[in-house]
This record gives structure tokens, C-alpha cells and sequence, in this order.
């Protein structure tokens, strides 16, 4: 197919400067509606975006009932949307996350930073579990595994999709083999520690790498025998690696009982042992304050608070009380690790938070260190959105 049999999706004059920046996205308030017959095209169907001046700007697909109405996939008019062009991202992809570990555990494509917007691929070893959240993903998923097989090898490939991310472009949610037998449970090996965890049931693809490279910076901040309380443990991941790195008690938090079943059985199979309390993070901290519990460490992962702009002022507060509540089980000289993984709780947002507990409990903070989302989810500098994740290293003393 040659650029001129491609359906063109015409802008209005001066809506390609942010594209131009580095950016993907193109909104349906941006699209010059009069020259562009979007009542015809179908929900992700490959276009080629030019300005006003018909500059060729690159191709896209497109989703014309969305608010992000199109999403770039590529610059090059020699290098329409297909199979060589997902075989050339998916290479790049890869090459960078072997450089980065030693082992088949990570984030393989992580959307627009990857050149992939709408696609997620995580790695569990010999098993790709992946999502899509746009029309033009969910028309290349096919596409997706074929060049996936030519670029590396695996046993089985699931698409778990069942995000609530799939609704804005009104996606089903449904989880299917594309390749090889669905397995009831993933490994995961992380920081010494080894995992098992549902594949079905659980959440995300299954595991949140994007902690991983903060995970392993806990260790030096661990006193020797620490007591450690970790908030919306899930799996336990944070809980396990701080028990391997020295601590000496680790109690997990989390209000599903199947969580944190999983975590109680991970702490067994590597040798250690955690304790579980199911409860709500909020009551659940307001318990063991009650019941005078105190810990060296407290970690906070809990997940989004904001998931859309309105919901913000509500965020804010809720971050605020979740700290507000935590501080107080700290012993004088400890360690909160606090995190949000809301896109729209800037990183100011959440030491604000932490701030503003810390006067209401008369506790003084210490910030030492800031960290982000593991490197296998990387940023891209011309979208602010794939910066999401915080997670802030706070020494806490009593004023």
C-alpha cells in the first residue's frame, strides 16, 4: 500500500506544534472535521495525519468516537503501520530491557515510550502477558505476536485484557491465549525473592514492575532486624524483599484475603514468614494505632486515588490522611515510604501530602530520596503522562 491509498486525517492550522515536539496524540478538537470525513473511517484503521499546509506529519491509528481521536505510531512515509514497523519497535523494546536484566522478569513494551501507544507487554520468564487500550492495538494483536515470535522466543502469549482503560474506546474486556496454554499462575523472580502469582485473578498483568528498582533501594535505609508494615501489600512484593535485605518482622496490609494468601505462601516458599492483616488501608492503620503498634518501617503503595482531573482535591485529601494515619506508627527515628501511582498527584502533590501530615502529627520529615518507576518503564520527555509513578524515602523523627 503506497502513503496515498491511506485515508488522510487533516488538522486544523497550528494543532501540529505539539506532535512536531515529540508527542503522539492528536485530540478530536484538533482535527480540521470539514476536510477530514471521519463519520467514515473505522475504529482503528490506519490514517496519515497532515497539517493544514498538508505536511506530511506521519501515520496513526485512529479512534473517532474518543476524545484521543488518533495516536502516531510512525514518522517515516516510507514506514506505514504494519508488521516490519511493530518487528522494528518490538526489537528496540527488547534490546534495551536485556541490557537491563539479567533475567526474562520485566516490562517488555510500555506504550507511547516504547513507539507502541495502546500496547502493554510484560515478560514472566517463557510467558508475554499483554493489554491493549486502543482500537488500533486491538486490530494489530495479531500482528503483535507474529512479530513477538520472530524477535524472541516464548511458550504462551495472553492478552489480559479487562482494564477499566479499555471502556474510553469502548473495548471488551476479555482475557484469551494468542499462543501456547494459559497458565493458572506466573513467576516472577525479583530481588532474590521468587513469586508466584495468579495470572487470572490478579491484577494488572499480574505483578507491578514498576516498584522493582524501588523495591531494591530499600535495602539501604534497613536497620538490621527492622519491623516492617507494608500497606496494600498485595503479593507481598515490598514485604519479601525487605525481609531477604535484613529486616527482622514484616507485617502485610491488604484488604482482599486472596492477596494476601499469595503473600503469606511467597513468604513461605523463599524461606521466611510474614504476618497478614486483611482490613481497609485507612481502618486498618487506624487499628494498629489503637492496638499501639510500632513499627521501623512503614511503606505505602496504595493504588491511584486520582484516576481522572476532577478527582484530584478528593486525591489530595486522601493521600494527606493515608500518611496522616501512618506517621504516627513510626518509631522515633524511622522510615516511611510513601508512593502514588496517580498520573494527575504531581510529585509536589505527594510531598505536600506528606508535609501536611507531618504538622498535623508533630513529626518531622527528612525526604532522602526520590524515586520513580524501574527503568523498563521508561519516560518519554514529550509526554508528561508516562511519568507517573512516585515514591518518596522519608526519614521521620519527632519534633
Amino acid at each position: 500500500m503506497s502513503i496515498d491509498d491511506v485515508p488522510t486525517l487533516k488538522l486544523k492550522r497550528g494543532e501540529d506544534r505539539r506532535l512536531r515536539a515529540g508527542h503522539l496524540w492528536i485530540f478530536s478538537n484538533e482535527v480540521d472535521t470539514t476536510a477530514t470525513p471521519f463519520a467514515t473511517f473505522a475504529a482503528g484503521s490506519a490514517v496519515r495525519v497532515v497539517s493544514d499546509r498538508d505536511q506530511f506529519l506521519g501515520f496513526a491509528c485512529v479512534s473517532p468516537q474518543a476524545l484521543i481521536c488518533a495516536r502516531l505510531l510512525s514518522r517515516n512515509p516510507a514506514q506505514p503501520i504494519g508488521r516490519a514497523l511493530i518487528t522494528e519497535r518490538l526489537e528496540a523494546a527488547l534490546a534495551l530491557r536485556t541490557r537491563l536484566y539479567a533475567e526474562p522478569y520485566y516490562r517488555l513494551v510500555f506504550g507511547e515510550a516504547d513507539g507502541l501507544p495502546g500496547l502493554v507487554i510484560d515478560r514472566y520468564g517463557a510467558v508475554m502477558v499483554g493489554q491493549t487500550a486502543t482500537a488500533g492495538m486491538e486490530l494489530l494483536k495479531s500482528t503483535v505476536v507474529d512479530a513477538l515470535r520472530a524477535v524472541t522466543d516464548f511458550e504462551a502469549f495472553v492478552w489480559k485484557n479487562d482494564s477499566g482503560a479499555r471502556d474510553l474506546e469502548q473495548l471488551p474486556h476479555e482475557v484469551g491465549t494468542a499462543f501456547g496454554a494459559m497458565p493458572e499462575r506466573l513467576t516472577v523472580i525479583e530481588n532474590g525473592c521468587r513469586f508466584e502469582v495468579p495470572l487470572a485473578g490478579g491484577q494488572k498483568t499480574g505483578w507491578f514492575y514498576d516498584q522493582t528498582a524501588n523495591r531494591g533501594r530499600l535495602a539501604r535505609y534497613l536497620a538490621p532486624g527492622a519491623r516492617v508494615l507494608d500497606v496494600c501489600s498485595y503479593a507481598g512484593a515490598w514485604s519479601l524483599a525487605a525481609l531477604r535485605q535484613g529486616a527482622g518482622a514484616a507485617t502485610c496490609l491488604d484488604s482482599s484475603e486472596g492477596a494476601l494468601i499469595v503473600a503469606a505462601g511467597n513468604a513461605q516458599a523463599n524461606g521466611l514468614a510474614v504476618t497478614t492483616l486483611r482490613a481497609d488501608a485507612f481502618e486498618g492503620l487506624q487499628a494498629l494505632q489503637a492496638a499501639g503498634e510500632r513499627y521501623d518501617v512503614v511503606i505505602l503503595d496504595p493504588p491511584a486515588f486520582v484516576k481522572r482531573r476532577k478527582d484530584l482535591p478528593q486525591g489530595r485529601a486522601a493521600y494527606r490522611k493515608l500518611n496522616q494515619l501512618a506517621l504516627p506508627l513510626l518509631e522515633r527515628d524511622g522510615l516511611l515510604v510513601s508512593c502514588s501511582c496517580s498520573w494527575h498527584l504531581s510529585p509536589e502533590d505527594l510531598v505536600q501530602a506528606i508535609q501536611a501530615a507531618a504538622r498535623h502529627t508533630s513529626r518531622f520529615v527528612q525526604i532522602l530520596e526520590a524515586g520513580g518507576q524501574s527503568p523498563d518503564h521508561p519516560l518519554h520527555p514529550a509526554i508528561p503522562e508516562t511519568r507517573y509513578l512516585k515514591s518518596f524515602f522519608c526519614r521521620v523523627t519527632r519534633e
